[in-house]
């Protein structure tokens, strides 16, 4: 369970201080699917960085399964960061001069899993994926959905409890958009926490709860049945 608890950011630009998120009060249960909504500069991937701990609040209170982790040291954060979250963003963010399966391996040499293994799971996660046969690919030569697809397997690699999603379907065409929405709904079903961020009304609608943010506070909370509506 993630507990964020008037949780505020802000920083100064030299001229003004500018408050990104106010007062922020929100549980996030195991086995959710929350998507973060609200227009542009409304705190949206302020409030997901924050939560996979990118980045710190000013004030307020952050646990992580009950454990406060206000004040922990950048080493004991970036341990957290690697246990519990696996992330997928916009821009893909893959290494390009590592395969497909050297980037997937690539948080698992972090967290100390052996050569051998990495590679087992590295396999299986991109087989998951329906990328088997291109295990030994670049980056440069896969699609826009393979890439992600790739980014999906390689966040999953530590085998976290919770998967953050920064528009993942912003870069794609509508159909390998709709290719990775399924991904994350099977996961989700599966019992994986996810919290995506999203400006489309149609894929923030496919949450089981919609945070709406305006002006970096919480403007309405939409809670609805889980979705279903999988091929």
């Amino acid at each position: 369970m993630l507990q964020l608890s008037n949780i505020t950011k802000a920083w100064n630009t030299g001229t003004r201080q500018v408050v990104g998120l106010r007062n922020i009060n929100l549980d996030i249960e195991r086995g959710e699917f929350v998507t973060i909504m609200g227009p542009s500069g409304s705190g949206k991937s302020t409030l997901l960085h924050i939560i996979g701990l990118l980045d710190s609040p000013s004030d307020g209170v952050y646990r992580i399964e009950g454990r406060d982790v206000m004040g922990l040291r950048d080493v004991e954060l970036s341990r957290i960061r690697n246990r519990h979250f696996g992330f997928v963003f916009q821009k893909f963010h893959l290494l390009p001069e590592l395969t497909a399966m050297e980037n997937v391996m690539l948080p698992m040499g972090y967290a100390g899993v052996s050569l051998t293994q990495r590679k087992l799971r590295a396999q299986e996660l991109l087989e998951r994926m329906g990328l088997s046969h291109r295990l030994h690919a670049r980056p440069t030569t896969l699609s826009g959905g393979e890439q992600q697809r790739v980014a999906i397997a390689r966040s999953l690699a530590n085998d976290p409890g919770f998967l953050l999603a920064d528009e993942p379907t912003g870069n794609l065409p509508s159909d390998q958009g709709a290719e990775i929405m399924e991904i994350l709904h099977q996961l989700n079903q599966e019992g994986m926490t996810i919290v995506m961020v999203t400006h489309d009304e149609t894929l923030g609608a496919q949450g089981s709860r919609t945070v709406k943010l305006k002006d970096g506070g919480i403007e309405q909370i939409v809670e609805r049945e889980p979705w279903t509506n999988l091929n």
